[in-house]
């Protein structure tokens, strides 16, 4: 395993709780545990951020989109069509 070694001092709550992480997943140390949480928690804290510009983008796209075929209803059989293999 390749990585970063961090020396950690966590209060007695934290380390019960990478201890039941551990044992739940059958992990072999509380450092497996801290990035098993990690991998399951990580994305909360990570989400990307979608810039002003991409957002005026899309709002263009669906401006022009809006502009040239209004808000045509489609069947669904029309909605099969487009997915349907040839």
């Amino acid at each position: 395993m390749s990585g970063v070694t961090l020396n950690l001092h966590v209060d007695a709550y934290t380390n019960r709780v990478l201890g039941v992480i551990k044992e739940a997943f059958g992990l072999r140390s509380k450092s497996e545990a801290l990035q098993k949480f990690v991998q399951l928690r990580g994305d909360e804290f990570l989400r990307e951020q979608v810039s002003d510009q991409v957002l005026q983008e899309l709002k263009a796209i669906d401006e022009a989109h809006t502009k040239k075929y209004g808000f045509r209803k489609m069947t669904k059989r029309q909605l099969d069509e487009l997915f349907t293999p040839k």
